[in-house]
């Protein structure tokens, strides 16, 4: 088992004062593998006073130095993929494979859009009577989570560098050896002393003192909407920006002409990917309901023919979920849908018959599902997909927005026709025929799945304040 036990401060690997030692279960193992400490007030007061002080000349530092600094940071970062993919796979259950690929490469796509957006950013907009100014916001809190972490790290702290601000990184508990790597990977690069901190911990330790701290400017987290309630309550009281990107609970909306074998496999198998554990994930997939049968068969024989394995072994299978948590929820809503009445087309509650331990999910479809039942109305967070029927578009329409979340959905079917559709669906991203989010694009919610937006252009502006200037002379 690896240790981890340090936190990187001010440009060193030094010990937590006061931390407990916290042990990282293996999914797919139910053993531990790695040891972190998790962090306290004092560590977090030791990285904000780093950032505070790295402020003052970081913030200063031209466009092409920051340019100069990311390229070197993906440079170092290309050569720890096999380190960074095997990390992720034992920690959080990604296949090897598919985390040297989707997993580590979110992560230098976060970097890549921030690049080009700061290549051309307009720093000061002159709008004739006043100019805007576009400046560093100070110190940033972030908060990260499992489930694509690299990703969710890179779309904060590229932006943060890009902006001039310093920071401060907690990483979720349960994957912490990747975000750890990453801090070597920044040191490697040169990013000065002060300017990027990791501190390991949990929400209720380092996550409240992070969003609480008055001497951090911004918070950004990622995350369930239940956590991302309690860090804007702690952040209240010094009134920071609070950024979030929280749950999610997609619609993948089927045309009533779609043809199935064109284009659905590429939204249906969503719920598949990193084992259905993607905030928009889209879960629900909206039918008309005299080709309800036809959807279920299809979406069926996509799910059964997915297998599950060890993620440390190459192939296109998937892994376990991240932990006992998450493995215990999913299987309670799937066991509710067969209580309520759903019809269960392929997986289940059970293990899959080829493995005996770990926290293994089989891939499963539900039909005959209503919006009245949990598992159309809580996220899921696994590889189940639930075939919902309607009458007509506007039926339609009206399921897909009947949730408290509003992260993204997806149209399958002909792109003219859904083109009359999006904007009807109360989501921060509607794609037509996939279900992914567009590198560069802003990546954000309505309604209970956030405030603000990551990535690109819009990202970038996120992580900065505005300055109105006037009476400068002409």
């Amino acid at each position: 088992m690896r240790e981890r036990l340090q936190h990187y401060i001010n440009g060193q690997w030094v010990n937590s004062e006061g931390g407990t030692r916290h042990e990282v279960i293996n999914p797919a193992t139910e053993e531990a593998c790695c040891a972190i400490t998790l962090g306290t007030q004092a560590d977090v007061d030791k990285a904000v006073a780093a950032a505070t002080a790295a402020f003052k000349t970081f913030s200063k530092t031209t466009r092409e130095e920051r340019l100069a600094l990311m390229d070197r940071i993906i440079a170092e970062y290309k050569k720890r993929v096999p380190d960074l993919a095997a990390a992720m796979a034992e920690e959080m259950g990604a296949p090897v494979s598919f985390a040297s690929t989707a997993q580590v490469g979110a992560g230098i796509g976060g970097f890549l859009g921030t690049i080009a957006a700061l290549k051309n950013f307009n720093f000061l907009e002159d709008n004739g009577a006043f100019k805007v100014a576009y400046e560093p916001i100070g110190v940033v809190g972030m908060i990260t989570p499992w489930n694509w972490p690299l990703n969710q790290i890179a779309l904060k702290v590229a932006p943060a560098i890009a902006a001039g601000n310093t920071m401060i990184l907690k990483p979720s508990e349960e994957c912490p050896t990747n975000a750890a790597i990453f801090a070597e990977i920044l040191d490697a690069a040169g990013v000065p002393p002060g300017v990027f901190n990791l501190v390991q911990g949990d929400g209720a330790g380092v996550g409240t003192a992070i969003s609480s701290h008055p001497g951090i400017d911004m918070v950004s987290f990622t995350g369930s909407t239940r956590a991302g309630i309690l860090v804007a309550k702690a952040a209240a009281d010094t009134v920071k920006r609070v950024h979030q990107e929280l749950g999610g609970k997609s619609p993948n909306l089927v045309l009533p002409d779609a043809d199935f074998a064109a284009h659905l496999p590429s939204t249906a198998s969503g719920p598949l990917v990193n084992s259905g554990q993607s905030c928009i994930s889209p879960t629900r997939i909206l039918v008309p309901r005299e080709r309800a049968d036809e959807a279920a068969a299809f979406v069926s024989a996509m799910y059964s023919a997915t297998t599950v394995g060890d993620p440390m072994e190459e192939g296109g299978h998937i892994g376990p979920v991240v932990n006992k948590a998450q493995f215990d929820k999913i299987r309670g809503l799937i066991q509710s849908a067969i209580d309520e009445g759903a019809k269960l087309e392929t997986g289940g509650p059970d293990l899959p018959a080829n493995v005996n331990r770990g926290y293994y999910i089989k891939p499963t479809v539900f039909s005959g599902v209503t919006p009245d039942m949990r598992i159309a109305q809580e996220e899921i967070f696994g590889p189940v997909a639930t075939i919902m029927a309607y009458d007509s578009l506007d039926h339609a329409i009206e399921i897909a927005n009947d949730t408290v979340y509003g992260l993204s959905a997806c149209i399958t079917g002909d792109p003219a026709q859904a083109a009359a559709i999006v904007p009807e669906l109360r989501a921060g991203a509607v794609a037509i025929n996939n279900w992914g989010p567009t590198p560069g694009a802003p990546f954000g919610g309505y309604k209970q799945s956030g405030n603000g937006r990551e990535g690109g252009l819009y990202g970038l502006k996120d992580f900065m304040e505005m300055k109105s200037i006037s009476g400068l002379p002409a």
